[in-house]
């Protein structure tokens, strides 16, 4: 049973998303031509992508990886949160027009509206808008109700695409909202992110998925065994290199690697970022937020 002192803060919230990618320009076609995320750097085969001035993508080129099988753990897709129905309707519209990602689908998830497409190197994508919190639901038990019902992405772009955002996609004002991972078993999952992160479940679904989140919010990692029941540690592959989860101050960050330490989790503290390997060796930066601006 978890008390207080073993959750996350509910200020956490997600950062950048690191991926090992085979052609960066052909990827920045897509997240800054396309999808409109600003490259606030890029030197040497690394380019850096984001918001404000605060990153949320990073792309990392590295010619001698390949692909790994759709059955290892590792990434099922990076979430990128906006702010607005018109803002993503917008990217949307933007991304759809481009022909530079293959579109996967749309769903209604009660909490939020979704769209799915696969970047040029096959990462999944979601773009999404959630819905206002005072409307979510909860199960009997306690869990936040989601579901996957339809949405018709014609009539969300007649709702909600302007003028200007069907002219040219802005600045994406989005970052990311959460992470859904490929795991071996649900079960070793919940030990890392809930036992031992300090995640709270949100939503689990027996031996297929689990979502958590701190704070409330209705998932920042997912975790499914969809594609990749029984995986082992993952081989380096293009796909996902990190993942970054951000606390809100220092002191967390602390009380975050003394449980580490007592549950004698192998990591990295230089008393900024803390690294940790989950059960699949998906890389995991922990710190604190940046300043935005």
């Amino acid at each position: 049973m978890q008390t207080t002192l073993d959750l996350l803060p509910d200020a956490t919230e997600m950062g950048p998303v690191t991926l090992a990618v085979a052609d960066l320009d052909r990827m920045l076609g897509f997240y800054h031509g396309a999808l409109g995320l600003t490259v606030l750097a890029q030197e040497r085969g690394t380019a850096v992508l984001g918001r404000d001035g605060v990153a949320v993508l990073i792309l990392d080129q590295d010619g001698t990886l390949s692909h790994a099988p759709a059955t290892a753990a590792g990434l099922y897709h990076t979430a990128f949160l906006f702010e607005t129905a018109a803002e993503l309707a917008s990217a949307v519209n933007s991304v759809a027009r481009s022909g530079t990602a293959q579109y996967q689908g749309a769903s209604d998830h009660l909490v939020s509206e979704a769209f799915y497409f696969a970047d040029p190197e096959h990462n999944g994508v979601e773009l999404y808008v959630d819905r206002p919190r005072a409307s979510w639901s909860t199960t009997l038990g306690g869990e936040i109700e989601m579901g996957t019902l339809a949405l018709d992405p014609n009539r969300f772009l007649q709702d909600h695409l302007t003028e200007s955002g069907a002219r040219a996609v802005a600045d994406t004002p989005a970052r990311v909202g959460h992470v859904h991972l490929k795991v071996g078993s649900v079960a070793t999952a919940r030990e890392f992110y809930v036992d031992t992160l300090g995640f709270a479940v949100t939503a689990s679904y027996g031996s297929q998925a689990l979502f958590v989140a701190a704070g409330g919010y209705h998932h920042h990692v997912g975790m499914n065994t969809w594609e990749s029941q029984g995986a082992g540690e993952r081989s380096p592959a293009l796909g996902l290199g990190e993942v970054t989860i951000e606390l809100p101050d220092a002191d967390a960050l602390g009380a975050l690697d003394e449980r580490l330490a007592h549950r004698s989790v192998a990591r990295e503290f230089d008393g900024q970022e803390l690294t940790v390997f989950d059960p699949w060796r998906n890389r995991i930066r922990i710190r604190t937020a940046p300043i935005a601006g």
